[in-house]
């Protein structure tokens, strides 16, 4: 299966931060869980809950455990690393997020200081002003508000990093 890993600089996993083999040699785990074992990785859909400061293409190999935010397997490789994923573009995907979360500011004005939070973030970081923004869509449209602004940004990543 192909996925994709957010690293910390030099390959570094954010969690575990295990440094990652070189690209295309293997990484193994003795077993796969969820969340607590196994090579650990995403689908584009997932992408904005795990920004980092690399994105890689990884292969995954064996049986691949799908969760709601992730996947895991038992081994993982390398494949490519994603160019396009810069503190630039990580900028740009800020400032989108802070983007919508004006535009959905000027329908509720009760709930500025979500967008506001999003503009103070966006260059510095990403993450925040996309969750912030997500936040936002959901106190406005419940949980499938919160969904839906986590895949246009999943969408915006897609797009503007050539993923699909």
């Amino acid at each position: 299966m192909i996925a994709y890993k957010f690293l910390d600089q030099n390959r570094v996993a954010p969690f575990t931060r295990i440094r990652w083999p070189e690209p295309g040699e293997w990484l193994d785990s003795e077993r796969v869980e969820l969340c607590l074992s196994g090579v650990h990785a995403c689908r584009v859909v997932d992408l904005p809950y795990w920004l980092r400061t690399e994105l890689w293409e990884v292969e995954l190999g064996g049986d691949v455990v799908e969760g709601e935010r992730l996947v895991a397997a038992r081994r993982g490789r390398l494949v490519r690393h994603i160019e396009a994923w810069t503190d630039r573009a990580a900028e740009q995907f800020g400032r989108s997020c802070a983007e919508e979360a004006r535009r959905r500011a000027a329908a509720s004005p009760n709930l500025e200081e979500y967008a506001a939070d999003a503009e103070g973030a966006a260059g510095r970081s990403p993450q925040f002003a996309a969750f912030a923004t997500a936040r936002l869509a959901e106190l406005q449209d419940g949980v499938a508000g919160y969904q839906a602004e986590r895949e246009r940004q999943a969408r915006w990543l897609a797009d503007a990093l050539e993923l699909l």
